[in-house]
């Protein structure tokens, strides 16, 4: 059976992590609301519909890719659908599944935000690192993650 506490060392690996990830988007929502008027969780799914290339996502997938409940995701396309940055239908051939897709409107604000996010991901993760730590801390997440992403 394993300790109940954390010793020196794994303290010493976990308290500047939790720190990291409490910060970071914290940090990302500020810059982008200041300079595009959107927080970061709202950007993530813009991002994520921009990559599927003009195809409609479902809320299943688009919830499951950004992490979120349904609920969640249901208020932050309420607000880009708002906005006219997000359209929402019916899937063509199941009526009761809706699908999300980014509107020209809504291209171009990530056109207009992903420079200013982009410089800032370099700025406080990128380019601390050496290429090898950035391929170190891209294994190193990637062992973690699903064990995260199937904890949800």
């Amino acid at each position: 059976m394993s300790e109940r506490r954390l010793d020196d060392a794994e303290m010493a690996a976990w308290l500047p992590t939790i720190r990291f990830v409490q910060l970071l988007p914290q940090v990302l929502d500020r810059t982008l609301k200041a300079e595009a008027g959107i927080n970061h969780a709202h950007y993530a799914i813009l991002v994520m519909l921009a990559g599927s290339i003009g195809q409609p996502v479902t809320m299943t997938e688009l919830a499951r890719t950004a992490g979120l409940s349904r609920s969640r995701l249901s208020h932050a396309l309420d607000s880009l659908e708002e906005r006219g940055w997000v359209e929402r239908t019916s899937c063509s051939s199941d009526k009761r599944t809706l699908t999300a897709r980014l509107t020209g409107a809504g291209l171009e604000l990530l056109r207009a935000a992903a420079p200013v996010h982009v410089a800032q991901i370099r700025e406080l993760v990128l380019d601390p690192l050496s290429p090898e730590e950035r391929e170190q801390l891209g294994s190193i997440l990637g062992k973690l993650l699903p064990g995260v992403a199937a904890a949800l």
